[in-house]
């Protein structure tokens, strides 16, 4: 589905990331874990172009839609979001009401129609499991929900657009732990119908969730991914001693 060779990732001329190469699986969970600063958030932003949003940036190497170069299969970024959504740490829920949030999305996509907007916006909704708390309250702010509400509505916003892969950059790091339960249920019934890419430094959490798991490691100053493969064989039988000592606490 979406796939990297040799990506590298640059600030400034200062290496973050270095020859990262691996594939998210069609319907399937990726996991990017690793200690802190080893490229991992760098390297996804750079899988649907936000890097380019940043001064000084750089990209080289290559990231593969469906097998095309992402430059040659989407002439414009936005047209690259559109397919590969991106869910941040933080909630950010637009300063606008329940509805506009997902409104706003497709209106910039062309859709117009007031009958398909009702229609998207309360499956969406449904979809993440909001619908039922906020359907009589669509015109009020988005920013007077929970914490794990707005993150709820940002994922619905993303899937307003119906992409096929998501990026999600520590989604539940900043909810607590119900709001968090909340978010990995969805996650898991995302599974089938969506590529998941997300970082994590909760491991436990990158055990229960992923299909594959990719590990990153900071090496001559930048990040690198130092193993991957299939979640259970990475945390149980890795013949990495750094990775095996990192997935069972002994190091990070």
């Amino acid at each position: 589905m979406i796939a990297t060779r040799d990506l590298a990732v640059a600030y400034g001329g200062r290496t973050v990331v270095r020859k990262a190469s691996v594939e998210a699986k069609p319907g399937c969970v990726l996991a990017l874990v690793g200690p802190s600063g080893s490229g991992k958030t760098s390297f996804l932003t750079a899988l649907n172009r936000l890097t380019d949003m940043i001064p000084g940036a750089s990209v080289s190497g290559r990231v593969t839609f469906d097998g095309r170069d992402i430059h040659d299969l989407f002439p414009t970024s936005a047209e690259l979001r559109r397919h590969v959504g991106m869910i941040f740490q933080k909630p950010n829920p637009f300063a606008m009401s329940i509805r506009r949030n997902i409104e706003l999305a497709l209106f910039e996509h062309g859709e117009r129609r007031r009958g398909e907007l009702r229609r998207i916006t309360e499956s969406v909704l449904r979809d993440v499991g909001l619908w039922d708390e906020v359907h009589d309250r669509l015109d009020h702010s988005a920013l007077d929900l929970s914490g794990g509400q707005q993150q709820r509505l940002c994922i619905a916003r993303a899937l307003a657009l119906r992409p096929r892969v998501l990026l999600m950059d520590e989604p539940c790091s900043a909810l607590d732990p119900i709001a968090a339960e909340r978010v990995e249920g969805l996650i898991r019934a995302m599974r089938g119908h969506y590529t998941i890419v997300i970082v994590t430094h909760n491991l436990a959490q990158a055990r229960r969730l992923s299909d594959h798991v990719a590990v990153f490691w900071m090496r001559d100053g930048a990040g690198e991914i130092i193993e991957q493969g299939e979640t259970g064989a990475v945390f149980e039988r890795s013949s990495h001693e750094v990775v095996a000592s990192y997935l069972s606490g002994r190091r990070g």
